[in-house]
């Protein structure tokens, strides 16, 4: 059972940054990948970023170079790093995990969190 709770959304201006945290709780956390999704008002959930458990790094094509996915092993913590945010950003950002990598860039991973919101103001 993997347990994750995300943190560090909130309210910014157009151009500003975030730092998403999500907190990964559960037994055999390096077996699993992770992986970044945000849902935007009365749109589908869409894909941003994951990690695999070696370590490799995918992003979505509209996600490259502006979002910057990390992880602290030592903490069981997984960042997403936004810069250079805009309105279109606005929505909810939600964690993910599963075994494999694959699942989570399907949108079907075994582990959701909560969501954080970020809203991006003009």
């Amino acid at each position: 059972q993997v347990e994750l709770v995300e943190s560090g959304g909130g309210s910014v201006q157009a151009g500003g940054s975030l730092r998403l945290s999500c907190t990964v709780s559960g037994d055999t956390y390096r077996s699993y990948c992770t992986g970044w999704f945000r849902q935007a008002a009365g749109q589908q959930r869409e894909w941003i970023s994951s990690i695999s458990h070696d370590d490799r790094i995918e992003y979505a094509e509209d996600s490259k170079g502006r979002f910057t996915i990390s992880r602290d092993n030592a903490e069981n913590i997984v960042y997403l790093q936004m810069d250079n945010l805009e309105p279109e950003d606005t929505a909810i950002y939600y964690c993910a995990a599963d075994l494999f990598v694959f699942r989570i860039k399907e949108g079907r991973p075994e582990y959701w969190g909560h969501g954080t919101q970020v809203t991006v103001s003009s």
